[in-house]
């Protein structure tokens, strides 16, 4: 979320990119299960934890049982 707000020229603002997404409509084409915490972790619980690990899995993205993700193998490097 704070690599996101720095690239948009916010740095320090990582809650609003998490709000922002959180009010996405029903159906955007967004892909915002692509964003993770900096843990490497899914910061979301119960079944959108479950909805974004199953759209990564998708992918090919290896998940773990607790929502983490290899951030070294699967970060995103602009």
């Amino acid at each position: 979320y704070g690599e996101i707000a720095k690239m948009a020229g916010y740095p320090g603002y990582a809650r609003h990119v998490g709000k922002a997404l959180g009010n996405l409509p029903e159906g955007s084409k967004l892909p915002w299960f692509r964003v993770i915490n900096s843990q490497g972790k899914i910061s979301l619980k119960g079944r959108d934890l479950d909805r974004q690990k199953q759209k990564l899995e998708a992918e090919g993205v290896e998940v773990s049982e607790i929502g983490k993700i290899a951030l070294r193998k699967y970060k995103w490097q602009p």
